[in-house]
């Protein structure tokens, strides 16, 4: 079991996932790999980038590393939905692939859809990415190898859930062959504005990647 410590200073007592070793490049620039304990308060960092544009998560606060210790670790230990991590290739094999001397520039995860057992087929697809890579391409990379990934993991279908209002995503997701599966009208209270949730999702049980 991976154990992530209260204390984000401290040393975890496994600093590893559960899972194999995994190393893919993306592209040129970067590679992707398993999250392991000690990439939590990077991955956070970077999640909590994204609260302040009100288009990324329904989280209006900064989470905390105590908040979220348990759902990494849960993820970690999952051999069905991981968390993968993107830094820059050339600094990763610079410093060394399983040092954490390479910063990560963007991460993704496959969730549960629905905790109930049956829909263990179907997965929810979440990314985010670094302020200072957005606009690079970085996310339709990391969409592309994950939908690639997803067969292997048993998973079947895809989901996103993506604020209406939220273009960008919701245009990147519709590129990669993604439809609309349901609209969630006035579901969120953005403290400020109330916004529609859509669901897109796509089967990639015979994935093709080049949609």
């Amino acid at each position: 079991m991976s154990v992530i410590t209260a204390n984000p200073n401290a040393e975890p007592v496994f600093g590893h996932t559960n899972l194999p070793i995994l190393t893919n490049k993306l592209g040129d620039k970067y590679i992707a790999q398993y999250a392991v304990a000690n990439d939590l308060v990077e991955v956070l960092a970077i999640y909590n980038q994204s609260i302040a544009g009100k288009q990324a998560t329904a989280n209006l606060t900064a989470v905390t590393y105590e908040e979220r210790a348990a759902w990494f670790a849960e993820h970690l230990d999952s051999a069905t939905r991981p968390i993968y991590v993107v830094r820059m290739a050339d600094i990763a094999m610079e410093t060394g692939i399983q040092k954490q001397g390479s910063p990560i520039v963007a991460w993704g995860s496959f969730s549960d859809l629905y905790a109930r057992p049956a829909y263990h087929i179907s997965s929810e697809i979440s990314i985010y990415i670094h302020n200072d890579y957005h606009g690079q391409g970085l996310g339709s990379l990391l969409a592309r190898w994950m939908l690639h990934q997803a067969p292997s993991l048993g998973i079947h279908n895809v989901a996103a859930l993506i604020f209406a209002h939220n273009q960008p995503s919701l245009g990147l997701f519709r590129k990669l062959g993604f439809e609309q599966w349901g609209l969630m009208p006035q579901v969120c209270d953005m403290d400020g504005f109330i916004a529609d949730v859509v669901m897109l999702g796509k089967s990639v049980r015979d994935n093709d990647n080049n949609s």
